[in-house]
C-alpha cells in the first residue's frame, strides 16, 4: 500500500479517505469570508475540524474566489503566521498552507506548516518549487485564466499542466511520494467543464499520484441545485465526495468535516476493502 509522505507523518493511501479541512483566515472568501478572522474563533474552528475527523487543515490567508482583490505577501503573512504559531504547539495534526507566494510558504513552513498547497501548481512564483522542496510535501493544483476556459479538452489541459508542475517540483527535490494533484474545480473552468472533470476523474487517477478533490460548496453545485447560500450546498457537496471516492480520490477538501467524514466512511466501507 502506498503512502503520502510529510515530514510530520506518512498517510496511508487506499484504505481510508483523508479529509482536508478548510480554514480561511480571510474577510472575502466566497463561502466563509470573515467567519474566522479572529484568532480565537479560528482556533476553535481548527480544533473542531480535527475532532470531527480532518487529518489535514488547509489554512489560507488570501481569497482565491473569482474577482478577488490580490493582497501583498506581507499582508498574507500577517494573517497566516500568527495563527500557525498559536495552534502548532497544541496539535500534531498536519497543517497545509494555501498560497501561491513562495515568501508566504517559506514563512508558514518555518512557523510549523507541513505542506504547501499552491493553486498555481508551482508555476507562478519561480521560487515556489524550491520552497516546496525545503518543506518536503506539496499539493499542486491546475489553474488557468478565465479566458482559457472552454477551449479544447479540459482533461488534456489539466494533465499537461500538472505533469509540468510535477516535473518542476521533482527537479527541485520534492519526493515522488510527497506530491498530491488537484484538478482545480472552479478555477478557469466553465460550469460544463467542472462536471466533465467529475465524470472523468479516473483519467487523473491514472497519472499515478494521489488526487485531492475540492468541490465543497462551489458554484457548480449552486448552479445545478439553484442554491445561492454557500452554506446550503452540503447535500451537493456530499454527492461529489461520494463520487470522488468511488472514482479513486484519496483526499477530499471540505468545509463541513463531520458530515463529509460520515459520508466518506460509508463509501469507504463499500469500495475500500
Amino acid at each position: 500500500m502506498s503512502i503520502y509522505h510529510t515530514t510530520r507523518r506518512d498517510l496511508m493511501l487506499g484504505k481510508r479517505t483523508h479529509l482536508v479541512g478548510i480554514l480561511n483566515l480571510t474577510p472575502d472568501s466566497f463561502s466563509d469570508g470573515g467567519d474566522f478572522v479572529d484568532l480565537d474563533a479560528a482556533s476553535l474552528h481548527f480544533h473542531s475540524m480535527v475532532k470531527a475527523g480532518a487529518e489535514i487543515i488547509d489554512i489560507g490567508g488570501e481569497s482565491t474566489r473569482p474577482g478577488h482583490v490580490p493582497i501583498s505577501p506581507t499582508e498574507e503573512i500577517a494573517r497566516v503566521i500568527p495563527f500557525i504559531q498559536q495552534v502548532r504547539p497544541h496539535t500534531d495534526v498536519i497543517i497545509s498552507v494555501d498560497t501561491s507566494k513562495a515568501q508566504v510558504a517559506e514563512a508558514a513552513l518555518a512557523a510549523g506548516a507541513d505542506i504547501v498547497n499552491d493553486v498555481w501548481g508551482a508555476q507562478r512564483d519561480p521560487r515556489m518549487a524550491e520552497v516546496m522542496a525545503s518543506g518536503g510535501a506539496c499539493i499542486l493544483m491546475h489553474n488557468r485564466s478565465a479566458e482559457e476556459a472552454g477551449i479544447g479538452d479540459v482533461m488534456v489541459a489539466i494533465q499537461t499542466f500538472l505533469q509540468r508542475s510535477v516535473e518542476l517540483v521533482k527537479a527541485a527535490g520534492v519526493r515522488d511520494d510527497a506530491i498530491i494533484l488537484d484538478p482545480g474545480l472552479g478555477f478557469g473552468k466553465t460550469y460544463e467543464e467542472n462536471w466533465t472533470i467529475m465524470r472523468r476523474l479516473p483519467e487523473l487517477i491514472a497519472l499515478g499520484y494521489p488526487i485531492l478533490l475540492g468541490a465543497s460548496r462551489k458554484s457548480m453545485i449552486a448552479k445545478l441545485l439553484n442554491l445561492k447560500d454557500p452554506k446550503a450546498r452540503l447535500n451537493g457537496t456530499l454527492a461529489t465526495t461520494a463520487l470522488g471516492i468511488q472514482s479513486g480520490v484519496d483526499f477530499i477538501r471540505v468545509h463541513d468535516v463531520r458530515e463529509n467524514r460520515e459520508c466518506a466512511d460509508v463509501v469507504d466501507c463499500c469500495v475500500r476493502f
